[in-house]
């Protein structure tokens, strides 16, 4: 399945629940999801009861959704996630909240973690000063990523790091603003990662 490139404002109006694919327009009036809270189209405001396998099945999107991945590169992490130690469902978000795009975007580097994969793909960004272009890489405990010196007086990164001011900075990423680079103090645990997502939804999904 390809990368969805359409509205990103229609997919968390599916879900009905806010993703924060939008940057800091979702912090403001013109979210179209405070406007318009359910699915977009004719019929989009009629109630809707769920098979079992329907709440699996929305679950999952939204995860896939929030991290901005296609369902091949999601079907690995959870193969990947069920081989490691303990339960599969909190492996799963752990590992989906290290992918690099994903730190840029909590340190504050990208408005959205889908600017924070364009902002990676075009060299922008080191991981402990080497050149890293995969916005799927998993980071560890100790990485330091780093904003190119060549691109550090962009004024881009610096009105997004303003602006980022106004989100909380997870505990386990700590940001050095001075040198546009943040540190993994330590990986991340699922309770500390503010998801409106039920996973163990997902894994009796892919246990069928």
């Amino acid at each position: 399945m390809a990368r969805y490139i359409g509205p990103v404002c229609k997919l968390c109006r599916r879900e009905g629940v806010k993703l924060f694919l939008k940057g800091d327009r979702c912090y403001s009036d013109k979210c179209a999801f405070e406007r318009r809270n359910y699915p977009s189209g004719e019929h989009g405001q009629r109630a809707v009861k769920l098979t079992t396998y329907g709440l699996q099945l929305r679950e999952k999107q939204k995860l896939k959704r929030i991290y901005g991945v296609v369902e091949k590169q999601f079907s690995a992490f959870f193969e990947k996630a069920d081989k490691m130690k303990g339960v599969t469902g909190d492996n799963l978000i752990e590992l989906l909240e290290r992918r690099l795009d994903s730190v840029v975007y909590k340190l504050g580097f990208a408005a959205s973690r889908r600017e924070a994969r364009i902002l990676i793909r075009e060299n922008h960004f080191t991981v402990n000063a080497h050149k890293v272009n995969i916005p799927s890489f998993i980071v560890k405990e100790g990485d330091v990523i780093a904003i190119k010196e060549k691109s550090r007086d962009k004024v881009k990164f610096i009105e997004t790091l303003e602006a980022s001011q106004r989100r909380t900075k997870p505990e386990y990423f700590e940001l050095d603003r001075e040198n546009f680079s943040g540190i993994v103090k330590r990986l991340p645990k699922r309770e500390e990662i503010t998801l409106p997502i039920n996973e163990q939804l997902i894994v009796e999904l892919y246990s069928k």
